[in-house]
């Protein structure tokens, strides 16, 4: 049997933080081995936000290495740059036939960033999970990596999909969300309320950040004033550093519940430090590494591109003739 195809991307907008490693790419490097992915530099997403053109260039690149350093081998997935494949903008704009004013006004992202970028509230924002949608079923895709902020997006996908189907036949393969487990929705350690967010540099920690830098930022995250280190409903600060904690250290709940057993804070502050510290140094040494290699990175996404562009574009052909367009 073939294997289910996952696609997935990330905008190469701002420092990539733990969160994004913890929740996304930690993942994706499990999965490569057991289903066919498809990993894209989602660069035509960015730009709903105005971009200085050549820092997206070198973010592009440096997320690609970024993609590797952290262990996603691209000899076993594809590895690409969004519209380096024109078929998802193509695709997009027929999506958009289909997909209903209403269904857009209601998406939570939509609302946030627009009160985030009052200035800049453009038509491409209002229809960024139709190109999303576009990017999914391109490749007709089994599974796609969602955290529970995206998941209104796979929703208004699969709406988009089953109605294409309903009028012209079986035409998109209906794609299903893939949670990873622990560390799926690491939280500002600031403000536990909120995602981390590349937006929100004090309560987040870069993937590439200096480690003293990344110090700092563990000792004064926000804990609670019971004293003791247990996951327990409602403490939402302590039960963010126990996650980030067992994800990068592989270790339960319950496990690490034993090991701070009549420890303070203090202790397990300086655990997780050193804890992150050791998952993150090898990864600032592989991208260093890769960026000084931009004949390697351009190989990987062109050859990429090449691969993702001969699905994509015979998912589009079979959609340019239910619609009626004359093929060339």
């Amino acid at each position: 049997m073939s294997k289910k195809r996952i696609f997935s991307g990330i905008q190469p907008s701002g420092a990539l933080t733990i969160g994004n490693y913890l929740g996304a790419l930690k993942n994706w490097v499990q999965l490569v081995d057991e289903y066919e992915c498809i990993f894209s530099v989602v660069d035509l997403h960015a730009i709903t936000v105005r971009q200085d053109p050549e820092e997206l260039k070198q973010r592009c690149m440096a997320l690609i290495a970024q993609y590797i350093a952290c262990g996603i081998d691209p000899d076993k997935c594809t590895i690409f740059i969004q519209s380096h494949v024109p078929a998802h903008a193509e695709l997009a704009w027929i999506l958009n036939c289909y997909t209903y004013m209403g269904e857009l006004e209601r998406m939570t992202q939509f609302k946030d960033k627009s009160s985030r970028h009052a200035d800049n509230i453009n038509a491409g924002l209002f229809t960024y999970p139709v190109l999303m949608a576009a990017d999914i079923l391109l490749y007709q895709t089994d599974l796609v990596p969602v955290g529970h902020d995206q998941k209104q997006h796979l929703e208004i996908c699969r709406d988009i999909a089953e109605r294409f189907n309903r009028i012209y036949g079986p035409v998109f393969k209906m794609p299903e969300g893939y949670i990873g487990k622990m560390g799926a929705r690491v939280m500002d350690l600031q403000n536990p309320e909120k995602k981390m967010s590349k937006s929100e540099p004090q309560g987040s920690i870069a993937l590439l950040e200096d480690p003293a830098s990344a110090v700092k930022k563990i000792k004064r995250a926000q804990t609670d004033s019971l004293g003791y280190v247990k996951y327990e409903e409602g403490r939402l600060a302590m039960n963010n550093l126990i996650s980030i904690y067992g994800a990068v250290t592989g270790k339960t709940a319950d496990e690490i519940e034993t090991e701070f057993t009549g420890k303070g804070y203090g202790d397990f502050k300086k655990a997780l430090a050193e804890a992150v510290q050791a998952e993150l140094s090898p990864i600032q040494a592989k991208y260093k590494e890769l960026m000084a290699s931009p004949h390697y990175l351009q190989e990987v996404y062109r050859k990429g591109a090449r691969y993702a562009a001969s699905i994509a574009e015979e998912t589009k052909r079979k959609v340019y003739e239910k619609v009626g367009y004359i093929l060339g």
